[in-house]
C-alpha cells in the first residue's frame, strides 16, 4: 500500500487522532443502519435492494476514507515485505472475489449482503452451507491478507481492526437474526442445512458460471484499480 509524504505541518498525534476518528465513524456507519428500527425505515423507503446497495456504498466510501487516513499516520516498520507476500494476497483475493460473487444477493436469513430471505430454502442453501456469513468471512480474510504486506505500524492497526470487527460481528448478528427469525426457527434451518449435502451438484450451471465470470471480472478490476486508487501494484512483475 502507498505511503503519502504530502501532509505537511501536521504532527504524528494529529495523525493518528484523525486515523481513529475515521474507524470510530465507520464502526458507527456500519453498525447504525442495520439495528432493526432504522434498517427498517430505510426498507421501507428504499426497498430490500436500495438498502444493501446504499449500505454496500456507505462502506466503501467510509473505507476508503480509513485508508487514506492510514497513509498519514506515522510510519513505524514493524516487519519488511518480502517477495512472495503480494502472491500470497493476490490468490487470496481472488477466493475473496469468490465468496462474494456466491453470496451477495442471495437468499441468507443468517446474515447481512443478502436478498429475497423469503426464498432461502435450507436443502439448498448455497455457499450458507460452509459459512453462515459469507461477507464477513470475506471481509476477515481482505483485512488478514492485507496485514501480510503492509508490515507498518498504521496499517497493521487498520486491517487488524476490520478483521477484529468481522470476526466478533458473526455473534452480534447471529444474537440479532436469532431473535428476529425466533431461536426454534433458528435451529430448525440450521439442522436442515446441516443434514444438505456437503458438496451438492448446482441445480442451475448457468448460474454457476455467471457468478464464477463476475468474481473473475471484479478479481481483474481490482487489480487493475490498486495501482490507480493506492499508488502501487496489487502484483509485481
Amino acid at each position: 500500500m502507498a505511503r503519502c509524504c504530502c501532509a505537511p505541518n501536521r504532527s504524528p498525534h494529529h495523525e493518528l487522532d484523525r486515523l481513529c476518528g475515521r474507524h470510530r465513524r465507520i464502526f458507527l456507519t456500519h453498525s447504525l443502519p442495520v439495528r432493526p428500527r432504522i434498517r427498517n425505515r430505510i426498507v421501507g423507503a428504499l426497498g430490500e435492494r436500495g438498502f444493501t446497495i446504499g449500505y454496500s456504498v456507505l462502506s466503501l466510501i467510509m473505507l476508503s476514507a480509513v485508508i487514506a487516513a492510514a497513509g498519514y499516520a506515522p510510519y513505524l516498520l514493524l516487519w519488511p515485505q518480502a517477495p512472495w507476500h503480494r502472491l500470497v494476497v493476490v490468490a487470496g483475493m481472488l477466493v475473496v472475489c469468490l465468496i462474494l460473487a456466491f453470496s451477495l444477493g442471495q437468499p441468507n436469513p443468517f446474515s447481512f449482503g443478502g436478498a429475497y430471505h423469503d426464498r432461502f430454502d435450507p436443502r439448498h442453501p448455497g455457499i450458507v452451507r460452509w459459512l453462515r456469513h459469507p461477507v464477513l468471512v470475506a471481509l476477515a480474510l481482505w483485512a488478514s491478507l492485507h496485514i501480510l504486506p503492509n508490515g507498518d505500524l498504521a496499517h497493521v492497526i487498520l486491517f487488524g481492526i476490520f478483521a477484529g470487527f468481522a470476526v466478533l460481528g458473526r455473534s452480534l448478528i447471529d444474537r440479532r437474526k436469532k431473535k428476529y427469525l425466533t431461536p426454534e426457527r433458528w435451529q430448525t434451518l440450521q439442522a436442515q442445512i446441516k443434514k444438505s449435502p456437503l458438496l451438492p451438484m448446482p441445480t442451475d450451471t448457468r448460474w454457476v458460471l455467471a457468478r464464477i465470470a463476475i468474481a473473475l471480472a471484479a478479481f481483474v478490476a481490482l487489480l487493475a484499480a490498486h495501482p490507480v486508487i493506492f499508488g502501487v501494484p496489487a502484483l509485481s512483475l
